[in-house]
């Protein structure tokens, strides 16, 4: 387990299907909260630091069926680790506020959850390497056709989840909902079928809120 650290740094992350816009908002959230006069630290999972990149690039690129899920957890949990040392826990040691696109919960759904029954195996491996959540998650909730019509149009490399198809993302939006019924107090369940706009007013009202 990784010690949390003792200063006053506050860590925020990203989540939702692929498409909901939830990247946009992270990167807007951290313009706006340094206009406010915030020291942010803005990264993302898989990735985030050099070590986890790399491995960002293994699991998110080529064939859909290149990792048995299992491997996946692993891989995931390694790039995780490596942020957290080399990126987050610092950060918050210094007493930033990081805002991270994606964590845990990710992993909890499209290793935990689309390819197999395999969250009690993601949460063991997160409790013992890990041992971290969030202070808030803002989940941005999006119609799962629309997610999917987005993540494909963005035609990148990083294409492997979109290529499970529209049913990964139905399953992925219920269980993101499900994840915030779980943990409710961490959890911030936003529409993001709105305007980019409208989303982002309610994204930094509420972090304000938990930032206060």
């Amino acid at each position: 387990m990784i010690r949390s650290p003792t200063a006053s740094g506050r860590f925020l992350s990203f989540e939702g299907i692929d498409g909901s816009g939830k990247s946009t908002q992270a990167r807007r959230l951290a313009d706006a909260l340094r206009a406010a006069g915030h020291d942010v630290v803005l990264t993302r999972e898989p990735g985030g630091s050099p070590g986890a990149e790399d491995i960002r690039r293994l699991v998110l690129e080529g064939d859909p069926d290149r990792w048995s899920a299992e491997t996946e957890i692993l891989l995931f949990t390694a790039a995780r680790r490596d942020h957290m040392e080399r990126v987050i826990l610092p950060a918050l040691s210094a007493g930033k506020v990081v805002v991270c696109d994606r964590f845990a919960d990710s992993t909890r759904m499209y290793q935990g959850l689309s390819r197999g029954d395999l969250r009690d195996l993601v949460d063991q491996l997160h409790d013992l390497m890990i041992g971290r959540e969030p202070d808030l998650t803002l989940l941005i909730d999006m119609n799962p056709e629309t997610g999917l019509n987005r993540a494909l149009a963005r035609q990148g490399h990083e294409e492997r989840f979109e290529g499970f198809g529209p049913d990964l993302q139905r399953r992925m939006r219920t269980g993101f909902l499900a994840l915030a019924a779980e943990y409710p107090d961490r959890f911030r369940v936003i529409d993001g079928n709105r305007a980019i706009d409208t989303v982002a007013v309610e994204v930094l009202a509420i972090a304000m809120d938990a930032l206060a």
